[in-house]
């Protein structure tokens, strides 16, 4: 259930927007002005906002971004407040909603902040295993621990066990732990009081609070950095935290899911997690295994997919013609589900006729069929050394390169580059921020709209 802020007068168009936002299912707060939204968001927080562009965008953006508050802002006005829409853009917005609103927009943007809200769609017996587990332990107050590669849906089996709980009737909180830097990430999870730091004019609860009563996901915490691992530790065990610049603790009660798609058993004997909060962590260990592991699923999610973006997009629905199953039946799929979920998107708006055919099934990574020739010219050595191609270039010229195409390779996923890379997270998006600095084209993050924070 994504929480959505509106700025602005409810009598006439934003008024419609904000009905649209309640009948998908979120949870509605309003404020009158800028300033008293940016109180709301000190106080409640919120994944989304939506602001008349009549109220100061810019400045709220601004706020935002000098008080650590992590949340999208979309402007919103009606098409002749184009000027207005520039300048908000501009100013850090994450997009423009034109009013009168279109409910097919407005749930885009409900998903991308709030995530998938369906039931996993299963079918493989693996997973069908898994996702009893899940239900059996949903009811518990235990935390889980969620493991997969990226792109397996490991926040969609989050928000499964947490509509399966008994919290079910509170919030879900979720915060990837590595999409933020270390400063705002701390801010983000404990809050900060008034004068923490240059921009805290006032104080504001961080994601634990945020999820009282609730659950909280911590996804991609293997990536955490130590200091904060200790934190999450403590108010784990202590069930309290320390906002930032606090002088006494504050109580809360939330379900902790934590999920990650490294191996934190071989990451606490490496020494980069802590043995103690990997215990208290993995009280239930989920495991979810990548697609080529489930093929049994691939065409049932295949199927759900092209249901969706069919309506989505106003198209008519179409089956998989046979050939089209038989090529993703045949595919690998490295990007797991996530992969499959764009290549049907891709699917939906190609497609042409009665039924979704080979042609429209465009597989990025799809390795080639080679003829025997063309194996045994692969298989011989190359006249000239691959590495004779680097001489005469600069080391920050190859190592751009290879980043660049090792993320294009990834179809822009940054947690899978930045682990094929044996770089963390945050060097990988410091690396890429360089490069948009110098004007060079960076793959955007896959099926992620303007709007979207950032993902690894």
């Amino acid at each position: 259930m994504a929480r959505v802020l509106v700025i602005g007068s409810l009598e006439a168009e934003l008024g419609t927007a904000a009905r649209i936002a309640a009948a998908r299912g979120a949870r509605i707060a309003t404020a009158e002005g800028a300033a008293a939204g940016l109180s709301c968001l000190r106080a409640e927080g919120a994944d989304l906002v939506l602001c008349d562009v009549q109220h100061d965008v810019a400045w709220l953006v601004a706020q935002l971004a000098a008080e650590r508050i992590a949340c999208p802002v979309v402007a919103c006005g009606r098409p002749n407040d184009a000027d207005a829409a520039v300048r908000a853009i501009r100013a850090g917005a994450k997009d423009f909603l034109p009013l009168p609103p279109d409910a097919d927009l407005i749930a885009a943007m409900l998903q991308a902040c709030a995530g998938e809200p369906d039931r996993p769609v299963v079918q493989d017996a693996a997973m069908a295993a898994l996702l009893a587990r899940a239900e059996q332990v949903a009811r518990a107050e235990a935390s889980v621990l969620i493991m997969g590669e990226s792109g397996t849906g490991k926040e969609v089996l989050a928000r499964h066990i947490h509509a399966a709980s008994r919290r079910a009737r509170g919030p879900f909180v979720a915060l990837n732990c590595a999409a933020l830097p270390e400063a705002l990430l701390e801010s983000e999870l404990f809050g900060h009081e008034k004068g923490a730091f240059s921009g805290a004019v006032a104080a504001r609860k961080g994601k634990f609070e945020q999820a009282e009563g609730g659950t909280l996901l911590l996804d991609e915490i293997g990536e955490m950095d130590p200091r904060l691992q200790a934190k999450i530790l403590r108010a784990i065990q202590e069930r309290e935290i320390d906002r930032l610049g606090g002088t006494a603790p504050v109580k809360v009660d939330v379900r902790i899911l934590a999920a990650t798609h490294r191996d934190l058993a071989q990451e606490v004997a490496k020494g980069r997690f802590r043995e103690d909060l990997y215990f208290r962590l993995a009280v239930v260990r989920l495991r979810i295994p990548p697609l080529r592991e489930r093929r049994g699923d691939i065409l049932p999610l295949a199927h759900h997919f092209a249901e969706r973006y069919a309506r989505a997009n106003g198209l008519p629905e179409r089956a998989l013609a046979p050939a089209a199953e038989a090529l993703l039946l045949a595919h690998h799929w490295p990007g797991n589900v996530r992969e499959l979920e764009n290549t049907l998107h891709r699917a939906v708006l190609l497609a042409e006729g009665h039924a979704i055919g080979p042609e429209a099934i465009d597989l990025l990574e799809a390795a080639p069929v080679l003829h025997a020739e063309a194996v045994t010219a692969a298989a011989a050595p190359a006249a000239v050394p691959p590495v004779t191609a680097l001489v005469g270039r600069r080391v920050e010229e190859v190592e751009r390169d290879l980043i660049l195409e090792t993320l294009t390779h990834c179809l822009g996923n940054r947690t899978r580059a930045a682990e094929m890379l044996g770089i963390s997270i945050r060097t990988l998006r410091n690396k890429l921020h360089e490069y948009r600095a110098a004007g060079v084209a960076v793959p955007p993050v896959p099926g992620q709209p303007p709007y979207a924070l950032p993902a690894g």
